[in-house]
């Protein structure tokens, strides 16, 4: 079930989050610029691998001093792949907007980054003894779609849903989006628990602890409703609220 299209719509240009899909970028092709090696002590460097803070002893390395720490911000901004970069910009792109409209730009930012700081520590937590980097900004995304089901959970998204060969198009309110979203995580996250892994492939857990803090921050964040401007009549979409409902 892939979004493609929300009915929320935005009083001001969403340049945070347009700001972060271009870091996000930028960083992307820093790193196949890199050779494999460069690219294998960049990755040590900046993607989390959580041995090194929950079981660096069994390692050898010493315990981590306050700037170890640096890559549960920083892994947010590094991607595996390009289909990676481009799923995880274009759901940013999709949900980004119409939380940052609500936030303000400064809120919103600070709102992204814990998401994904809280992200890190869920999958650290979870994957204590891995020595696999994890990377990617879907956990700090996982914060956004969080808040975006709080803000507006009525808003109707279009999905596609592939079978087979064939493209089925859907129409269906944010929460209930989000709701199967976060419970496929969920089951995965938990499967995943009961396998003998180094905590390689997808980062579950980052993305329920993302989900849940987006949950959790959004009425901290927000602004009061008299800190938004008025809709102009050719703002919006036909046959929908500002709120993106029929």
């Amino acid at each position: 079930m892939f979004p493609i299209q929300n009915s929320v719509p935005n009083r001001y240009p969403a340049a945070v989050t347009w700001c972060l899909i271009g870091a996000n970028c930028a960083v992307f092709l820093f790193q196949i610029s890199l050779s494999p090696g460069e690219l294998t002590e960049f990755l040590a460097r900046y993607a989390l691998i959580p041995a090194r803070f929950f079981a660096y002893s069994a390692y050898g390395l010493e315990a981590p001093g306050p700037a170890d720490y640096l890559p549960f911000g920083t892994n947010m901004f590094l991607h595996g792949d390009w289909l990676h970069l481009i799923f995880n910009m274009w759901t940013l792109w999709l949900f980004g907007p119409g939380v940052e409209d609500r936030m303000g730009r400064w809120a919103y930012l600070v709102f992204y980054l814990l998401c994904g700081i809280a992200a890190s520590a869920a999958h650290a937590a979870f994957n204590a003894s891995s020595a696999v980097p994890a990377l990617g900004a879907s956990g700090a995304i996982a914060g956004v779609i969080g808040c975006f089901m709080r803000l507006f959970p009525m808003a109707r998204l279009i999905v596609v849903v592939p079978i087979f060969i064939f493209p089925f198009f859907f129409e269906i309110p944010a929460v209930i989006y989000a709701g199967l979203w976060f419970l496929l995580q969920i089951l995965q996250g938990t499967v995943d628990l009961f396998r003998s892994s180094e905590g390689g492939g997808v980062a579950w857990w980052a993305h329920i602890g993302g989900f849940i803090a987006g949950v959790v921050l959004m009425p901290l964040l927000r602004k009061s409703v008299p800190g938004y401007r008025r809709y102009y009549g050719d703002e919006g979409i036909l046959g929908f609220t500002p709120e993106g409902r029929r």
